[in-house]
């Protein structure tokens, strides 16, 4: 089959990757845009987890001011250098960022960097509902395990679910993943802060 060189550029537009990666794609997919689509996500995935110990030192502060003026958010967003940064896609994923700080919340980035303390409450208290229900202890365990991970994605960043998302498959994290590999470096979000008026 041939490739033609409206349908690489199609692809191009749609995933931001180089031309003759996206020529690869649709070669290897026969021409099916959707697979080489996915194709070129799942690459552009595996090379950003490799970029993931990289230096993040550049980056911006984007802030993000809801309509009323009652809410706003401050979001710093790293990444490897200040070209990048300047960048459309770069500025809109922090903006997308601040946004869903403003909507859902969060109190962390990520679980990591949660007190061991509030961890261990919230899991005691799981553990006190679990057992009233009179189930066996590794039953218990895991009723423990999937309401802690429910916790988790409320509370941190990169484990909610994008807010923009209509179908609720796409969290954060994965949101960030791509803008990594489309923008061919790695990316973190490092701190936030949100505003409400009067709190």
């Amino acid at each position: 089959m041939t490739i033609t060189a409206s349908t690489v550029k199609e692809l191009r537009d749609r995933t931001g990757a180089g031309m003759m990666d996206c020529k690869r794609a649709l070669t290897e997919t026969s021409g099916d845009m959707e697979q080489a689509v996915d194709l070129l996500r799942q690459k552009g995935a595996a090379s950003a987890a490799k970029r993931a110990g990289r230096e993040t030192n550049e980056g911006a502060v984007i802030s993000y001011i809801h309509p009323g003026s009652r809410l706003g958010v401050l979001i710093e967003l790293n990444c490897e250098t200040d070209f990048v940064a300047r960048t459309d896609d770069f500025q809109r994923l922090a903006k997308s960022l601040a946004m869903q700080v403003a909507a859902c919340n969060p109190l962390v980035v990520r679980r990591e960097e949660l007190a061991q303390d509030a961890v261990d409450r919230e899991r005691e208290i799981y553990a006190q509902q679990a057992r009233e229900t009179g189930k066996p202890e590794a039953v218990i365990e895991k009723i423990i395990d999937g309401k802690m991970d429910k916790w988790y994605r409320e509370i941190c960043l990169l484990e909610q679910i994008d807010v923009r998302d209509p179908s609720g498959g796409v969290t954060v994290e994965a949101l960030v993943t791509d803008a990594a590999a489309k923008l061919g470096e790695n990316l973190s979000v490092r701190r936030f802060s949100r505003f409400a008026l009067g709190e």
